[in-house]
């Protein structure tokens, strides 16, 4: 008699039991739940082992630095339901404050981050605590008015360096201290987030996103899970931006520039919104296809422009909802 077999998909049965690492009755089953995990980590930690030259190392730092901010964006967006073009505000809040704090009273670098971003956080979010009640695009024309309303106050008080910045911030011990830290840093907030959205208070934060009036019936204030959705996200900007001063040992108005503002939201728009790896491994796309244009001068905005459009045209879901509903459909020959 011969053996009949049909195909069944690799996580049958996995995900009737659980969306995490429990109640696993194989290695087979395992291995293919932690193998997209492993495959992005050792990835991401290898990259700068395996790049020809400092220039793409620094690069890599400057990656990580973005994927911190669209982390941030498709958190408060996917999850809170606040759309923030506020991204160069938490630059420069965390930036300055790093600067102020190594240049000023002499901290180290390893200091100086974590106080950056603990208070860089509380300022944005005091700074923006009036604007909660908003949603949609207003929320998002507010938000953008902050950055460009301080770099304006900057230039014309003559303040914190006026328009030559803080120069002389010390730089991190070494190349591979800087490296690591910030792709650590982006590791870290990543699944700590992908985390924390599954838990109660993740939760509510999705019901806040939905229904914020249902919140309010249950005896829940809006308003404060609103400004700690906030105060999370202020603090992945803050963090960026004091590891971005002491990479390019300077401080000033640029930091308030839109492309931290909107190059976060193209990554989220290529990697796919609400999924958190997605907007990282869109960064780890545009930054080094934006360098690689910039020999091209102004023309590389319409490289640029082109690219998205694609993107946005035949993937509008984002690439790793792509990627992850193509790899729940491989399957393997069992018997029946």
């Amino acid at each position: 008699m011969t053996e009949q077999r049909r195909k069944e998909r690799l996580d049958r049965g996995i995900k009737v039991r659980t969306d995490g690492l429990y109640a696993l009755m194989s290695w087979r089953e395992l291995s293919y739940l932690t193998l997209p995990r492993l495959v992005l980590i050792v990835g991401i930690i290898i990259l700068p082992l395996v790049l020809p030259s400092l220039y793409w190392q620094r690069v890599v730092s400057i990656v990580c630095i973005y994927a911190l901010l669209a982390l941030s964006f498709d958190f408060l967006a996917h999850y809170v339901g606040l759309v923030s073009l506020g991204g160069a505000f938490f630059i420069g809040v965390g930036g300055y404050i790093a600067a102020i704090l190594n240049t000023s009273f002499g901290l180290h670098p390893l200091l100086t981050v974590p106080i950056a971003t603990v208070c860089g956080a509380v300022i944005c979010t005091v700074l923006l605590l009036p604007c909660l009640p908003l949603r949609g695009v207003y929320f998002a024309i507010v938000t953008l008015m902050y950055p460009l309303l301080l770099a304006r106050v900057i230039e014309a008080l003559d303040i914190l360096g006026g328009t030559d910045g803080i120069m002389g911030i010390e730089s991190f011990p070494n190349q591979w201290v800087e490296e690591y830290l910030v792709i650590l840093l982006v590791l870290l907030f990543l699944f700590g987030i992908r985390r924390l959205v599954n838990l109660d208070i993740g939760l509510v934060f999705r019901a806040v996103k939905d229904n914020d009036q249902a919140v309010r019936a249950s005896g829940m204030n809006v308003t404060y899970y609103r400004a700690m959705g906030v105060f999370i996200a202020s603090a992945l900007g803050c963090l960026g931006g004091a590891c971005l001063v002491h990479i390019y040992m300077w401080s000033g108005i640029s930091l308030f520039a839109l492309d931290f503002s909107i190059l976060p939201i193209a990554a989220t728009v290529i990697g796919g919104g609400g999924t958190l790896v997605g907007p990282v491994l869109g960064c780890f796309i545009l930054v080094p296809v934006s360098e690689l244009l910039r020999a091209f001068g102004t023309l590389r905005i319409v490289f640029y422009a082109l690219i998205l459009m694609a993107f946005v045209v035949f993937r509008s879901e984002g690439l790793m909802v792509y990627g992850t509903r193509k790899y729940q459909q491989f399957e393997r020959w069992v018997k029946v």
